[in-house]
């Protein structure tokens, strides 16, 4: 952990899956049947999980092999098989949305910042009651032009500061490296937590790693 690490934070952004939520067992089964459907091999469980976080388009060409366009294909069937009820099939961590309410009452902005599709990342939140606490919520947007993390983190802050918060000293916390680079794209220091899908080696330039929700409330609240 960086030992000068603040914990005065002006704002705080959060990635979704892995997170916040854990969503693997319902985008894992929605990318089987997309696998399905498009008539290609379906990966086993394990190799789906590396699905979970990164951008949609960027997975399928890195982890299925597929050209842009195939991975285009690919991200509309996948989207049409993950909505609704099969979105909604997923959990909050434990200590998580306490954790956001105290944020929240601490009068910090909070910011979604997710590679999910917006739509379906505000309707998880709303459903879960959790939409409440954040100032924003950014996803990627349905014309996939903005589909990276670092664009999305862009989105974020853009939208914090048009709302009035202050965006000098904001933090993002998430679970994979894509929001390390996000993070870094956009000079914010990223925390990784340990209860998600990453790997360790996925932290290696993560500002500080944590295990517990505890753990991650002293850094962002003291």
């Amino acid at each position: 952990m960086n030992p000068t690490l603040t914990r005065t934070w002006s704002a705080i952004l959060f990635d979704l899956d892995g997170t916040i939520t854990d969503s693997a067992p319902a985008i894992t089964s929605s990318l089987a049947r997309t696998f399905a459907l498009l008539g290609r091999p379906v990966p086993s469980d394990h190799d789906l999980l590396a699905y979970v976080g990164p951008p949609l388009h960027s997975a399928f060409q890195e982890y299925a092999g597929m050209t842009v366009e195939a991975a285009a294909e690919a991200a509309v069937v996948y989207r049409s098989e993950y909505r609704g009820a099969a979105a909604l099939d997923t959990a909050i961590y434990p200590g998580v949305s306490g954790l956001l309410e105290r944020i929240h009452e601490a009068g910090i902005p909070l910011a979604l910042a997710t590679s999910k599709p917006e739509l379906t990342a505000i309707d998880i939140l709303t459903h879960f009651d959790l939409a409440r606490f954040f100032t924003v919520m950014v996803g990627a947007s349905a014309d996939d032009s903005r589909a990276t993390k670092a664009d999305i983190v862009t989105e974020a802050l853009r939208r914090l500061s048009e709302n009035g918060a202050d965006v000098s000293t904001p933090v993002l916390v998430g679970d994979r490296h894509h929001d390390v680079d996000g993070a870094t794209a956009n000079n914010l220091p990223a925390i990784l937590v340990e209860w998600g899908y990453g790997s360790p080696a996925e932290a290696t330039d993560a500002t500080a790693i944590v295990h517990s929700t505890d753990m991650l409330g002293k850094l962002l609240l003291g």
